[in-house]
């Protein structure tokens, strides 16, 4: 079950659970998957000695460097606004632009 966010509780239980199977004798690969995670997912949470939180919730992620500035979202709403647009969906509003020689922001911005 990709992407999904497992706690350090039950990830201390999965990682005990899989040490014990291979303790017995089972392979590391089947007793990872009989928990439903990958060989690889097992070492990334046991790489450092201890059983590691997930780190996705705390990362940084930046803004993408094509965010629209403040400026340019309010010029996109101002302009979807205008009498003559408001009605129209952006793959219409977008073209009228052009042919006026206008260009503010691509369809999918709108």
């Amino acid at each position: 079950h990709r992407g999904r966010m497992i706690n350090v509780p039950d990830r201390r239980r999965a990682v005990e659970l899989i040490n014990e199977a291979v303790e017995a004798g089972a392979s590391k690969k089947k007793a990872c998957s009989e928990l439903e995670i990958s060989s690889r997912t097992y070492r990334r949470w046991t790489q450092c000695g201890s059983v590691k939180a997930d780190g996705r919730p705390d990362a940084e992620r930046p803004a993408p460097a094509n965010k629209l500035m403040p400026e340019e979202r309010q010029q996109i709403l101002k302009t979807c606004n205008e009498a003559a647009y408001r009605s129209l969906p952006p793959s219409q509003i977008v073209p009228a632009l052009a042919d006026e020689g206008i260009y503010i922001a691509s369809e999918s911005s709108f």
